[in-house]
């Protein structure tokens, strides 16, 4: 991953056409912008933005240990690469995992080489899920989710100083609340690494209008900071 980029999440919003016009600004926007922009997808839909939207990481919104053989509904890593999956989104609010599973799935995002965000919400939980050293920990209140409050400056500092203390290789996402270009500016200058939207984007009169402007915000931000 490059060190700065920004996570399109649709959850279960969007499927079929409103799903790839959104796929297919996303992808316009990593060549434009020179930006990584990671998308996820409905797991029935991940194939075709894989194969149609070549600038995407595609990434699933969640992933089980098991492997290839019995297990009945469970969404197998191997089969995620074969649809042109690069990434998993684990532990999530609305798809919590006790911290055994969560141990034993990232271990297999590890051996498959697929890229790992792992969601978090308490200190005590962005210090446990630091110390399993995923690929990205996304910190965000569970409270906050979907309301269009962000975090505070605290909490972003806070969370992001207990991950680097721990391993400064992990890409530290703020993520909560996001519902405008200025919440992404905001996130990105206090020192985050990426962050990402849902409901500010799908909800929004024009979502294509609104991803770019996010983008724009987000690499505006990385500039100022570096700046400062």
């Amino acid at each position: 991953m490059k060190k700065v980029f920004f996570i399109v999440n649709p959850k279960s919003y969007l499927f079929g056409e409103k799903l790839y016009k959104l796929a297919n600004k996303a992808n316009e926007l990593v060549a434009k912008y020179d930006v990584e922009i990671m998308f996820t997808a409905p797991f029935v839909e991940l194939e075709n933005i894989s194969e149609n939207y070549k600038n995407l990481t595609v990434t699933a919104q969640h992933m089980d240990p098991t492997k290839v053989g019995r297990g009945m509904g469970h969404i197998v890593g191997e089969m995620l690469i074969a649809s042109g999956v690069k990434a998993v989104v684990l532990n999530h609010a609305e798809h919590k995992v006790d911290r055994e599973l969560l141990v034993e799935t990232l271990k297999r995002t590890k051996e498959l080489g697929l890229k790992s965000i792992v969601c978090a919400s308490e200190y005590e939980e962005v210090e446990f899920i630091a110390n399993l050293n995923p690929d990205t920990i996304l910190c965000e209140p569970t409270a906050l989710i979907g309301t269009g409050q962000t975090s505070s400056d605290k909490y972003i500092l806070e969370t992001t100083d207990i991950i680097r203390n721990i391993n400064k290789d992990i890409n530290v996402m703020q993520a909560a609340g996001v519902s405008k270009p200025e919440d992404v500016y905001r996130i990105i200058f206090n020192g985050a690494d990426s962050t990402g939207c849902t409901s500010g984007i799908v909800l929004a009169p024009d979502p294509e209008e609104m991803l770019e402007n996010m983008i724009i915000s987000l690499l505006k931000a990385e500039a100022d900071r570096k700046e400062k």
